[in-house]
């Protein structure tokens, strides 16, 4: 891939994969500078997740956490042709590294259980896995948009904690992803 990345005629310098998700690429990059992620949707097969149109489901569930109040980095911009977006950049540690330290503050479990208060009054579930999350001047950002309709099986006290501390769900992810290293 090149290291330059266009958004509506607007050239990003990538700088690095932040990380692959279900739905893209996110990088760190940078315009005049100033700090950003683009995401790249990609269409890559998830043998346990159904995508409709990506690049509208990312606009929409942005406007749905909005409206519900959810701590999350800003959408700069959207190149639907190219499927990009562009996000504020929230710098610091995800939740997953703080656990891989033993550093997870309580502060971030309070955090997502008013979080959790917020998305379920509203029918909501977010992806609650680790590296979703960003820890920074004492506030957690969910720094994905992907959300859903409430499914108690997916909410955060029956899937979501699993991962927030060194369970053995976390263990296993951990060793099956360095494997794939």
């Amino acid at each position: 891939m090149s290291n330059i990345l266009y958004v509506n005629d607007k050239k990003y310098t990538i700088i690095k994969l932040l990380g692959k998700g279900k739905g893209g690429y996110s990088y760190l990059a940078q315009i005049n500078n100033v700090y950003v992620v683009v995401k790249q949707i990609h269409h890559e097969p998830c043998a346990y997740y159904q995508f409709g149109n990506k690049i509208e489901t990312e606009i929409n569930d942005y406007k749905r956490l909005q409206t519900i109040g959810i701590s999350m980095p800003k959408m700069l911009d959207v190149d639907i042709a190219n499927e990009r977006i562009v996000k504020e950049y929230i710098s610091g540690n995800t939740v997953y590294e703080l656990v891989l330290k033993d550093e997870l503050p309580e502060i971030c479990i309070q955090q997502v259980k008013k979080m959790c208060h917020l998305l379920y009054k509203a029918n909501t579930n977010i992806d609650y896995f680790p590296t979703n999350f960003i820890l920074q001047n004492d506030t957690l950002y969910y720094v994905d948009y992907e959300c859903n309709d409430y499914m108690e099986e997916w909410n955060f006290e029956n899937w979501g904690i699993k991962y927030w501390s060194k369970t053995s769900e976390f263990i296993k992810y951990v060793e099956r992803n360095k494997e794939n290293k």
